[in-house]
């Protein structure tokens, strides 16, 4: 199949994201290309990896020297912790700033990962091997890393960016179905905001990427996905104006992860998709959003299955809780919520500012 490249340009720096399939046994070639300086490699990899993807990428790697550390990553342990843990080992085999971290996993591990190199010597080269779908088409892309705190998600970070991304699109047969409903909650938020010719194309395709059987449909989400959000960071790198709505649906879905304490009742990707049906709903009922679209949203998630009920998850009990996570929000510079919204499909305003009150009604209207 075809391999395809995508160049990030930010202010200060340019890299590449490469897609292909059955590309990670070039991932050594690509380092002495991209890194031609490296000499020490830092592979952090997750424990969901497949023992035949982490041969692959250490056989490739094998004349570096090569520390290799395994991560059980989950949202519990995304927090400052593992990442001084992390720094503690490279500085005790003195990494140097020309020295890689390698990232193999998802997107929690790519935020852990990439938060260790910004901090180790004040950056060392960093490198996103993401294994799974949502970190294919969004978390490994843009340079945000980061960890949680008590107070919401990702909330200790910074801006990072890699010296490149290799997506290697076979590993994504390995998925779970939860999984890949998982990255998909993103490919569909990428339509949603900023290209309706693409939430067209997912109508008639989702089906296809959710069950993993065309390679070329697969291939094409995530390149068009990527293309999308390198449009936006290289127009607004460190989240300032445009960048800002990526996190549409964000705002809700950190806040319902958060509620739970980041555990297993609810990923990010289901999340994210509850997080965006309650944004276009509540952008209906504030007369924002036309029926039209509102309804073309709610057929798509019905049409395939996607979590569409918030009280799945939470009731009324869960409001002040949920609402306090909002407040925290990394969006937010004054006391009142930063909410993004689209007026219809593949358009976003600009952050609105709501008082929480507004959003607790709205929420209180929505649970049991």
């Amino acid at each position: 199949m075809k391999r395809f490249k995508i160049i990030i340009k930010t202010k200060n720096k340019s890299y590449p994201i490469i897609i292909g399939e059955n590309i990670l046994n070039k991932t050594g070639n690509l380092i002495n290309t991209q890194i031609p300086s490296c000499k020490k490699i830092a592979l952090i990899i997750d424990s969901k990896v497949p023992k035949k993807i982490l041969v692959q990428v250490k056989n490739s790697i094998k004349n570096f020297d090569n520390l290799y550390i395994k991560l059980n990553t989950s949202e519990k342990i995304k927090n400052f912790k593992t990442v001084n843990e992390l720094i503690n080992k490279l500085l005790k085999k003195n990494f140097h700033r020309n020295d890689c971290l390698i990232a193999l996993g998802g997107g929690v591990l790519g935020d852990i990962a990439g938060l260790t190199a910004n901090l180790v010597k004040r950056g060392i080269k960093f490198i996103n091997v993401p294994t799974t779908l949502l970190s294919q088409v969004d978390s490994s892309i843009g340079g945000k890393t980061g960890v949680n705190s008590g107070y919401g998600k990702n909330l200790i970070g910074s801006f990072y960016q890699p010296e490149m991304v290799i997506s290697d699109t076979s590993v994504l047969n390995s998925l779970p179905k939860r999984e890949v409903t998982c990255g998909y909650a993103e490919i569909l938020k990428h339509a949603l905001i900023l290209d309706k010719k693409l939430f067209f194309w997912l109508q008639k395709n989702g089906k296809k990427i959710l069950n993993l059987n065309n390679k070329i449909v697969i291939q094409k989400a995530i390149y068009q996905s990527c293309k999308i959000k390198a449009k936006i960071v290289e127009k607004d790198e460190k989240e300032k104006d445009l960048r800002m709505i990526l996190n549409f649906g964000h705002t809700f879905g950190h806040a319902f992860e958060a509620t739970t304490n980041f555990s297993n009742k609810i990923n990010h990707g289901e999340s994210v998709l509850l997080g965006m049906l309650c944004a276009v709903e509540f952008a209906f009922r504030n007369k924002i959003l036309k029926n039209k679209d509102l309804n073309l949203i709610k057929e798509h998630y019905s049409a395939l299955n996607l979590p569409n009920k918030l009280n799945d998850y939470f009731t009324k009990k869960d409001v002040k809780n949920i609402i306090q996570f909002m407040k925290s929000d990394k969006k937010n510079s004054d006391s009142k919520i930063k909410l993004i919204l689209i007026s219809k499909i593949g358009k976003t305003l600009k952050p609105r500012s709501l008082e929480d009150s507004v959003l607790k009604n709205y929420l209180n209207s929505k649970l049991f």
